[in-house]
């Protein structure tokens, strides 16, 4: 029984024995197609040229993204420059415009050449070309960084800008207007800092401001021809006020010698002249009370003298009127008040009542 039950198990084992067979022969050949492929692609061979290379010799590595796919084949000079060829391993490519820069990790490492055209599709570096001096780089070095401070020291020094205490002048006298002013020093840079925040958080208004600028600037432009006629005739008045000059001249001087006799006539009549403000004032008050009598006497006149006009009878000389008789105080109740009108001689007056013609 138990050899019966052992034996599913056992068939188990024996297609899991037969997986695992079949999947690394799949793996034996998938690599070795690679390094078939591999073998098959040729190294690329190409060179690069630097002003200087200094701590590249044959053998150094050649790096992309830090990692090694190449090698340095050999350094040789070209005039002022210097030749550095080198290869890319086999299945390693490079963008077509790569550019190539010596780097120093530390100051007592190797230096290596690293690429940085990063090859993602495209046009490759192609075998045996040559990478020009404009896409290189080489590290500044520590005797020409020493040199430069050396020649900045010597220019400021006591035979440079130094030599008549210059120098010595100037950082004393900064020293002494800053002495003292660091909390004021502080607070411009804050409030300059404020201020950038602002232009920073407005900045819509500023693109729209100079948006604006070139639409003006683009309407001057394209009304161009109404400039130049505006600026002619500027330019005429210009030379009109130019050639009466002398006439200007002396209509200011009339201008200032009878503002002077003005002045001379205030300051003599001052108190009359404050009198007589005095009771304008009075008048002006008095007329501004008497507004609506004003304004109803100017609306009711012309219509009185307009009737005044037409009951005038030039050929009797006397002025006709007529009156309703209904309106007596014998019907009304009230007493009605009396026409004056002027007698046939036209100089008498009659007391009559309303509706009475007068001969």
């Amino acid at each position: 029984m138990a050899l019966e039950q052992d034996a599913p198990a056992r068939a188990q084992r024996r297609v899991l024995a037969a997986a695992a067979a079949a999947g690394l022969v799949v793996l034996l050949l998938i690599g070795y197609g690679v390094w078939a492929v591999a073998l098959r692609t040729p190294a690329v061979r190409f060179g690069a040229l630097f002003s200087a290379s200094v701590g590249i010799y044959p053998g150094s590595d050649v790096k992309m993204l830090g990692v090694t796919v190449g090698t340095v084949d050999s350094v040789t000079p070209q005039g002022k420059l210097v030749l550095v060829r080198m290869h890319l391993d086999r299945g390693r490519a490079a963008a077509a415009d790569t550019g190539a820069v010596i780097l120093s990790p530390s100051l007592v490492s190797d230096r290596y050449v690293q690429l940085t055209g990063l090859y993602t599709g495209g046009a490759k570096l192609a075998d045996g070309s040559t990478i020009p001096q404009a896409r290189t780089a080489t590290p500044v070095e520590l005797d020409q960084l020493y040199d430069s401070v050396n020649k900045l020291a010597a220019a400021l020094g006591p035979n440079g800008a130094n030599s008549t205490g210059a120098l010595a002048r100037l950082i004393e006298t900064g020293a002494a207007n800053l002495d003292g002013n660091g909390k004021a020093l502080n607070d411009t840079l804050q409030q300059l800092s404020k201020a950038t925040s602002i232009f920073a958080g407005a900045k819509d208004d500023l693109f729209d401001t100079i948006d604006n600028l070139k639409k003006f600037t683009t309407m001057l432009a394209g009304n161009d021809a109404g400039v130049q006629q505006v600026n002619s005739q500027l330019a005429e008045v210009s030379q009109v006020l130019a050639a009466d000059r002398q006439s200007f001249a002396a209509a200011l001087n009339q201008l200032g010698t009878a503002l002077d006799t003005v002045s001379r006539f205030i300051r003599d009549n001052r108190a009359r002249l404050k009198s007589n403000v005095d009771k304008l004032a009075v008048t002006s008050q008095l007329l501004t009370k008497q507004r609506q009598s004003l304004e109803q006497v100017l609306t009711d006149a012309p219509v009185a003298v307009q009737n005044l006009l037409n009951a005038y009878d030039p050929a009797h000389n006397t002025l006709n009127g007529r009156a309703d008789l209904n309106e007596l105080d014998g019907l009304s109740g009230t007493a009605a008040p009396p026409l004056l009108l002027p007698s046939a001689g036209g100089s008498a007056s009659a007391t009559a009542s309303p509706g009475v013609s007068a001969p």
